[in-house]
C-alpha cells in the first residue's frame, strides 16, 4: 500500500513563499514519476507540476512557470514544491500524486496517477 503525506501548507500574503513536501512510503519511490495537483473551491482539480522518476524531466502548468519549482529527493522518498511570488489565485488544496507506471515519462493528466495524498491547504491573502 502506497501512502503519500503532504505538509507545508498554510496562510501567506501575496508575494510570499511556501514549500510543500510530500513523503512517500510503500513502494520504490525512486522509479515513479510524481506530480502536484491543486483544487480551488468550486473548481476542478488541475495539474500544477510533475517530475520524472530520474528528475531529468519536469513539466509545469503555464500559470506557475517561473514561480514554482518541483524537485525530489529519492534518498528521502520525498517530492517538494517550492512556491514563490504567490498570488491569491494560487489558493487551493494541493495534493501530491504518484504515477501508475514504472519509469514513465512525465504526464499531466489525473488518470496517469494512481496514488494520492490527502492534500494540504494553501491560502494566499491579498
Amino acid at each position: 500500500q502506497v501512502q503519500l503525506v503532504e505538509s507545508g501548507g498554510g496562510l501567506v500574503q501575496a508575494g510570499g513563499s511556501l514549500r510543500l513536501s510530500c513523503a512517500a512510503s510503500g513502494r520504490i519511490f525512486s522509479t515513479y514519476a510524481m506530480a502536484w495537483f491543486r483544487q480551488a473551491p468550486g473548481k476542478e482539480r488541475e495539474f500544477v507540476a510533475a517530475i520524472r522518476w530520474s528528475g531529468d524531466s519536469i513539466k509545469y502548468t503555464e500559470s506557475v512557470k517561473g514561480r514554482f519549482t518541483i524537485s525530489r529527493d529519492n534518498a528521502k522518498n520525498t517530492v517538494y514544491l517550492q512556491m514563490n511570488s504567490l498570488k491569491p489565485e494560487d489558493t487551493a488544496v494541493y495534493s501530491c500524486a504518484a504515477d501508475k507506471n514504472y519509469r514513465s515519462i512525465v504526464r499531466t493528466t489525473e488518470l496517469a496517477y494512481e496514488y494520492w495524498g490527502q492534500g494540504t491547504q494553501v491560502t494566499v491573502s491579498s
